[in-house]
């Protein structure tokens, strides 16, 4: 008898790792600032919300996103998974099930593709509605040097719209398990974490795999940068098809670390405009 259920973990796998994951790039501390693309100091005087709030915050979004998920695994029921499964030849040592991985593959690249797309349009629009940026979307922007666990700090109306709507609809789509949807809401929360986390380390993982990494999302974090790379988690497909790309390049900052500039500012620096 299993000690919790697959739509158990589905709810609280990713919430723990969220604070694991993130509390793993806070206790890194000094000894990786050479690798931050803001300094301490301008992630103390920079950001508009202190960090007490932001934790208060996270915590509200991830109760109602384990309300909601609840929610949706009790509608759904065994409905929602499509997964082949094969039985293994007869004289096998094992005659237990497996998952068509070919099947897993296709449901997370098509759960990636829904949120990736939600998120965009939404994203875009909040930025593009001042009445909507005004009173929701501009709580996410208070921080203005994000750091790891303030990744889902939202405004309660964008964080059910975008992350938890985004993530229902993303496991609704593909028909995904609520074991395989585990797996992805925990790609899904630590993708988020390492966008925010306000470090470039070599070797990461994540920005092996995709283009869309912390410095990427630190572009649009700037100031100039409000009204591009609106993509999130995974890909920068949709700025590239919608034109809301915007390249960066990388920088020593003085004082040591790391700085990503929008290629349009490095471009009219190095050509003496005023921008």
């Amino acid at each position: 008898m299993e000690l919790f259920s697959d739509e158990t973990l589905a709810i609280f796998v990713p919430i723990l790792l969220y604070w694991v994951y993130s509390g793993m790039y806070m206790a890194l501390g000094q000894s990786m600032d050479k690798y931050r693309l803001h300094s301490r100091k301008e992630e103390d005087s920079n950001n508009m919300v202190s960090k007490g709030e932001v934790v208060k915050v996270v915590l509200l979004q991830q109760l109602v996103q384990a309300a909601v998920a609840a929610v949706v695994f009790t509608l759904t029921g065994d409905s929602s998974s499509t997964v082949t499964y094969h039985k293994e030849p007869q004289g096998s040592s094992s005659s237990s099930y497996y998952y068509s991985y070919l099947t897993l593959v296709r449901q997370f690249l098509v759960a990636m593709i829904v949120l990736d797309g939600w998120q965009y349009a939404w994203h875009r629009y909040m930025h593009l509605n001042r009445f909507l940026y005004r009173h929701i979307h501009s709580w996410h922007h208070r921080l203005v040097v994000p750091y790891a666990f303030g990744a889902q700090y939202n405004h309660p109306v964008e964080g059910l719209l975008l992350d938890t709507v985004g993530g229902a609809l993303a496991f609704v789509v593909s028909g995904m398990s609520p074991r395989a949807s585990t797996f992805f809401y925990s790609l899904s929360v630590i993708k988020g974490v390492d966008l925010h986390c306000g470090l470039l380390l070599p070797g990461n993982v994540f920005h092996l795999c995709f283009w869309n990494n912390t410095a990427y999302h630190d572009v649009h974090h700037q100031l100039r940068g409000s009204r591009f790379n609106f993509s999130q988690p995974f890909f920068v497909t949709w700025d590239k098809v919608f034109g809301t790309h915007m390249p960066y390049v990388l920088e020593e900052r003085p004082g040591g670390g790391l700085q990503a500039r929008p290629l349009i500012a490095a471009k009219a620096t190095h050509n003496g405009e005023k921008i």
